[in-house]
């Protein structure tokens, strides 16, 4: 027996036109009125700012200004260098960037939503039919689903930075959820034109972040019909993957005719590949275990208990496509290095799944998660208040001689605009708590409508009061033009060892010369240590490469005490 039984007025949708708020709400602030940040942020727009402004060569070969960067594919590098060619005259380079991640974070979101609604309008997943009526029509209950799996995306934690950052995380984690919807419409439709939807979406996932990824998942698909439909193999077999094939071979076959650089990326590519397989190892399952709970909250307990409820059900779709991605993307996080982006993959098949355990969850469970949601999120939106009073008026004094200790230098300004929309926020925070506390509502949504909107709030505001602090402290703008106002005007080259994302911020504020691809005698050298200890001595001269170099400028970011640049000039014989 299904563990379903619901009445209509359970499936109550959200209106579109709130769903489209909540979307804009979350990603917009983040990516207006920042520098790029230390991060894969500045790499990934350093990246994309070189092949706006460069030729053909530069767009096959991705590259920092000369720093080979052919790891992990070109495609969502494309996208942003697209939208900085299309707007930048109009909105900036860093703000046209980051188009790109506003259109990646929609494509994610549409895609959970629509892959949760076509899995929940199936029969198998319809609850129970009530002895005199009233159950929901199979769209409306599909509705429903599909947006609290929506809610659940949007306050996923570990998703915050990554879909706000100009990376290809950002696209990698848009493009898994739509394969997902191109599962489900393949399975749905057993059509040609499925399979060569999710062929495609395959193909542009390798040129986004290699190929292991999604020949795991076409593996996993191809075990899948197997236990489930043998029809949909061939579809996989013929049409599936020739057209992930075919996509992603453009790239490397016009590599290999073209020739950039007189070289090619190919053996880079690979090798970044080949680094992320391997055995699997205690340390990689403890990192998983470790930073899930956190990272993938509210998704998993939901998640879990809707793998629990189900689990009488012969395989129904909607539990087992979900689960038969997340085993994937759990084996693939066990192999893998210890990062964050091997968590992201989790976060669609997490959500989706979740929105299909939200009609069995016991409402104490229910209550139990919008008091920690109000608890948790509201202390932390305080504290972000709290730190913000005191970083404008110096009371409470402990807390703004902490937050001026770690931004040395910052002079904090008050903005009206920021203040507004904070303020704003908050109100409309109470007003959702009031409502849920008070108004008991029965809709599906319920459940996860206060986790989605804290982290809204709370990211908001941290974007709004909080801005102006961490983009002083994790922009390399103010540094780039120190070494800028220091470099003679007379230059040919800048060699250096300066790491991706301090490159690309130095060649884009500061129009730092750098050394490209086969271009030697440099008269300049940047090189970028650790200084644990704070003391700004270094050596005047110094040999390297059979060259001695004078120092010409040291500088630092004044947030970091350890990181030190040194630009030193050829001594000339």
């Amino acid at each position: 027996m299904k563990p379903v039984r619901l009445p209509a007025a359970a499936t109550h949708a959200l209106p579109r036109w709130v769903l489209f708020a909540l979307c804009l709400l979350y990603i917009l602030p983040g990516l207006i009125g920042r520098d790029p940040w230390k991060s894969e942020d500045a790499a990934g727009f350093g990246i994309m700012w070189t092949m706006a402004h460069g030729g053909l060569e530069d767009w096959l070969w991705p590259h920092i200004v000369g720093m080979p960067m052919p790891e992990k594919g070109p495609l969502a590098y494309w996208i942003g260098a697209v939208c900085i060619k299309l707007f930048g005259w109009l909105l900036g380079d860093t703000l046209a960037a980051r188009i790109s991640t506003g259109v990646f974070f929609l494509l994610g979101s549409m895609s959970v939503w629509y892959t949760t609604y076509l899995l929940g309008r199936r029969a198998e997943a319809q609850p129970l039919r009530l002895a005199f009526g009233g159950q929901p029509e199979p769209r409306d209950y599909g509705r429903t689903l599909a947006d609290g799996a929506l809610l659940i995306y949007l306050g996923s934690l570990g998703l915050l930075l990554h879909s706000h950052s100009t990376s290809t995380e950002a696209l990698q984690i848009s493009l898994i959820a739509f394969s997902m919807y191109g599962a489900a419409r393949l399975f749905d439709a057993q059509s040609r034109r499925a399979a060569l939807l999710l062929g495609v979406t395959l193909g542009l996932l390798v040129l986004t972040r290699g190929w292991v990824l999604p020949l795991a998942l076409w593996f996993a698909l191809l075990i899948f019909s197997s236990l489930r439909d043998k029809k949909l193999l061939t579809r996989l077999v013929l049409f599936t993957l020739p057209a992930a094939m075919a996509v992603a071979a453009t790239w490397l076959a016009v590599n290999h005719y073209v020739r950039p650089f007189h070289s090619s990326p190919y053996a880079a590519w690979m090798t970044w590949n080949y680094q992320q397989l391997g055995m699997p190892s205690w340390n990689a399952t403890k990192y998983l275990l470790k930073n899930t709970p956190w990272f993938a909250w509210p998704a998993w307990p939901f998640a879990a208990w809707a793998v629990y409820a189900w689990r009488k059900q012969q395989q129904p779709l909607h539990i087992a496509l979900p689960l038969m991605y997340l085993i994937t993307f759990v084996v693939l996080a066990t192999l893998g290095p210890r990062t964050e982006e091997s968590l992201l993959p989790l976060l669609p098949p997490l959500a989706i799944l979740a929105a299909f355990g939200l009609p069995t969850m016991k409402r104490g469970a229910i209550n139990a998660v919008d008091w920690f949601s109000v608890m948790t999120l509201t202390t932390c939106a305080g504290f972000i208040w709290i730190g913000w009073i005191a970083k404008q008026t110096g009371w409470p004094a402990q807390i703004a001689k902490n937050a001026f200790k770690l931004a040395p230098g910052f002079k904090p300004e008050f903005n009206l605009i920021a203040f507004i929309v904070a303020a704003c926020a908050s109100a409309g925070w109470i007003v959702l708590v009031h409502w849920r506390v008070s108004r008991k509502p029965s809709v599906l949504w319920r459940a996860v409508v206060l986790s989605s909107g804290g982290v809204i709030l709370c990211w908001l505001l941290l974007m709004t009061l909080w801005l102006p602090w961490i983009n002083y402290g994790k922009s390399y703008a103010g540094v780039a033009q120190q070494l800028a106002q220091n470099l003679p005007p007379v230059r040919n080259c800048v060699d250096s060892d300066v790491r991706p994302a301090q490159r690309a911020s130095f060649a884009y504020f500061g129009d730092i010369p750098f050394a490209r691809f086969g271009e030697g005698n440099c008269d300049f050298l940047l090189l970028q240590d650790s200084n644990p200890d704070g003391k700004t001595g270094s050596a005047k001269l110094i040999t390297r490469a059979n060259q001695r170099w004078r120092l010409l400028w040291e500088g630092h970011r004044p947030s970091d005490r350890d990181e030190r640049f040194r630009l030193y000039a050829r001594v000339k014989r």
